[in-house]
């Protein structure tokens, strides 16, 4: 699991993690972007939730076949973490959890970067204006330090 806020490098982790380990990264941002383009609206989180069932369904299925899952989507509350830690575990599968954690300058460098390579159509990502960023941060929960198994703190 990729645990980490908006635009802290989450989908650049999983992929150095493929890279290191192999395995198959699912991403919700991915599936949802690939679907609905970088608006869905007033039904993105329900889109959401219904993605993440599915890709849930799918990341058992890769783990029954013998095929390491890299997780990357926020796992932005303690619920969201503590119920798919669960999930899996009640199945056998063994979780780690990676959390990212970066400082706010890095954060809005971030953030200014990956605009700019959407607006320039160099990336499939989420533009981050100022309503998606109160949005992260009303919902996001950092995690405590026990909550995680590595952690990568910039």
């Amino acid at each position: 699991m990729i645990c980490g806020g908006l635009c802290c490098g989450k989908t650049t982790y999983a992929e150095a993690l493929r890279g290191e380990r192999g395995g198959v990264i699912l991403s919700i941002d991915a599936l949802m972007l690939s679907l609905f383009g970088p608006d869905a609206g007033e039904m993105h989180d329900e889109y959401a939730r219904r993605g993440k069932a599915y890709l849930h369904g799918q990341a058992l299925s890769l783990l029954e076949a013998g095929v390491d899952v890299i997780l990357d989507w926020g796992f932005w509350t303690k619920a969201e973490r503590t119920a798919t830690r669960a999930f899996y575990e009640r199945r056998g599968y063994p979780v780690t959890v990676h959390a990212l954690d970066i400082g706010e300058a890095a954060w809005r460098d971030r953030v200014e970067r990956r605009n700019a390579a959407v607006r320039s159509g160099e990336a499939q990502a989420y533009p981050v204006d100022e309503g998606l960023a109160a949005k992260f941060r009303a919902r996001y929960e950092k995690p405590e330090d026990d909550e995680a198994d590595v952690w990568i703190r910039a």
